[in-house]
């Protein structure tokens, strides 16, 4: 169940690192990747919760830098919805949370095993 956590999660910051570059480059994200992007993540970040509920020990570092990542990802995509600017700050925190909850989530993954 982790480790299919950690594919979703995977495959979401890929998807990510390629949004990142339009946001940094001021143009215009291609809406299909955006809005594949976030539901992975979203998937990674559930089934990784009911892990930590059924399974125990629970990696906690992840679920809440995940969570905050998170936050961050949705006041985005609205702003991106609502055709508003995207700070490219926040985009660069919300990567550098979700990258750390990822890290932590394999360390914890690998130790456990």
């Amino acid at each position: 169940m982790i480790f299919t956590a950690i594919a979703l999660f995977a495959f979401a910051a890929l998807l990510g690192m390629f949004l990142l570059t339009f946001v940094l480059k001021g143009k215009e994200t291609p809406k299909a990747v955006v809005f594949t992007h976030g539901p992975l993540a979203v998937a990674g970040l559930i089934i990784l919760i009911i892990y930590a509920l059924k399974e125990g020990p629970d990696p906690t570092e992840s679920i809440i830098l995940f969570t905050v990542a998170a936050m961050g990802g949705g006041v985005l995509f609205y702003r991106d919805l609502t055709n508003k600017p995207l700070p490219k700050w926040l985009a660069i925190v919300h990567g550098i949370l979700a990258v750390s909850g990822f890290v932590c989530l394999l360390i914890f993954a690998f130790e456990k095993n």
